[in-house]
């Protein structure tokens, strides 16, 4: 596995891939671990999670400039990554054994109830886009439940892959509980069958769901999909207009826009959207694009140079079928993955900008006649992940939040984020199952019925 820095093109380092037979051992190794683990206490597990948040926090700089050198994210959003990592850890070792206490059911026995017990190792695989993150929300609760944990990471982020092992074993978590498996994606069917493997989540894109949904359905084995989206924003005529540019611009450009439920489609009322588009230009010409190590640095490179190029097609693309380009829309010369922030006008039905998830800077407007149009436009997608919309009558944006938008997490007056309280998940072709809060720790365990008479 080779590590490209995105900003130079330069290659950082090279890792050797497990083989066949050393991934089989550390399968085996999860699964003695595991059996072990499951029978620890709350409070044992708790103050290892503890102990594990307190690593990430004094380490906070240096992976901070690891998921810069390997993926390009800018610094101050490395660091900011990192807290969120250290605070999912602490809101599970808080929280994990109210959320998994057993649920007494009366019922015509002398007791019954329901208990929450871990399935065993669960293989979790994981994009590069956040590669701290991504991880922590699911293994935080996976090993708060008593499960074990196998990584497969983005192939591009390796070290970010092992640095997350070493928090755990830093921590103080047994040996070999949560290790980083480092194969390609042609080798991850072979570790799906494996029997040891319980279940399998995935972080990535629609196809790569379906593709590991089918392998794990085959082999009957629970799967949760976290799966690409293309968020629309609805801008209605009552809205705060600098209110919502600000908030748009900020979810679209975090980053530089390599987020699955960054705001991809601006869905704005006739009425003020001139204004909308004039201020949304400026706002996204402000964002400085640099060198990611640079703390004044907004916008960082793509992760790859192919990500890059099939962006820019997609605009190419979308501008021949009648959008207007506003802004950006050109690869800047000089070396890097680069792609400026790109603002897309007068975007509609059969255009990729329309049709597709822009996996980088670039914002689709998308003009609307009313409220009815906009919300049908919403929800014109085959993605179902986030959405929001932005209205100062607070009664009309909950209920189209609420009853109207298909998506699984629906903001008013607010940019789409993952908050450890609150589940976090998609329907439609962005996947099912949910992480976080009280919902996620309990989507691998086995929900157990207990009757006695």
């Amino acid at each position: 596995m080779r590590v490209i820095d995105p900003a130079t093109g330069k290659v950082v380092r090279d890792f050797a891939e497990a083989t066949p037979a050393e991934a089989r051992a550390m399968v085996a190794a999860a699964d003695a671990a595991f059996l072990e683990w499951r029978k620890s206490s709350f409070a044992q597990r708790s103050k290892l999670m503890k102990a594990a948040a307190g690593q990430l926090r004094e380490q906070a700089k240096s992976f901070a400039s690891l998921m810069a050198e390997e993926m390009g994210k800018p610094i101050r959003q490395g660091e900011a990554e990192i807290e969120k990592c250290a605070w999912v850890c602490d809101y599970y070792a808080d929280n994990a054994e109210l959320f998994l206490q057993p649920e007494s059911i009366a019922t015509d026995g002398g007791s019954s109830y329901v208990t929450f017990q871990p399935l065993g190792v669960v293989l979790a695989i994981m994009p590069w886009n956040f590669p701290f993150w991504q991880v922590f929300r699911f293994a935080a609760p996976a090993l708060m439940a008593g499960n074990a944990a196998l990584l497969k990471h983005a192939s591009n982020v390796p070290g970010s892959a092992l640095a997350i092992e070493r928090v755990f074993e830093q921590a103080g978590f047994p040996k070999n509980l949560f290790r980083a498996l480092l194969v390609g994606g042609s080798r991850v069917d072979s570790v799906i069958e494996d029997s040891r493997i319980r279940a399998v989540t995935l972080t990535g894109s629609t196809q790569a769901g379906k593709t590991v949904a089918g392998k794990a359905g085959l082999m009957l084995k629970k799967t949760v999909l976290e799966l690409g989206g293309s968020d629309p924003y609805i801008v209605l005529q009552d809205a705060d207009i600098e209110h919502a540019v600000k908030t748009c611009v900020a979810s679209r450009l975090i980053n530089a826009g390599q987020s699955c439920i960054a705001a991809k489609r601006f869905i704005v009322v006739e009425s003020v959207s001139d204004r909308f588009q004039k201020l949304f230009v400026e706002e996204m010409g402000a964002y400085k694009m640099g060198d990611p190590h640079d703390r004044e640095t907004d916008i960082g490179p793509l992760a790859r140079h192919d990500l890059r190029d099939e962006l820019h097609q997609q605009v190419l693309k979308s501008i021949d079928r009648g959008a207007k380009c506003l802004l950006g829309g050109e690869i800047p010369k000089g070396e890097g993955a680069y792609y400026p922030p790109t603002v897309l006008a007068e975007v509609k039905p059969g255009m990729p900008a329309y049709e597709q998830e822009l996996f980088g800077p670039v914002a689709a407007i998308i003009p609307v006649r009313d409220e009815k149009e906009a919300i049908e436009s919403a929800n014109d997608s085959v993605f179902g992940l986030g959405a929001a919309v932005f209205t100062e009558d607070i009664e009309r944006g909950e209920r189209i939040a609420a009853e109207q938008l298909q998506a699984g997490c629906c903001f008013v007056n607010a940019l789409v984020k993952s908050d450890p309280r609150l589940p976090f998940g998609g329907i439609k072709e962005s996947g099912y199952g949910r992480e976080l809060s009280s919902y996620g720790i309990k989507e691998f365990v086995n929900i157990k019925t207990v009757y006695i008479k």
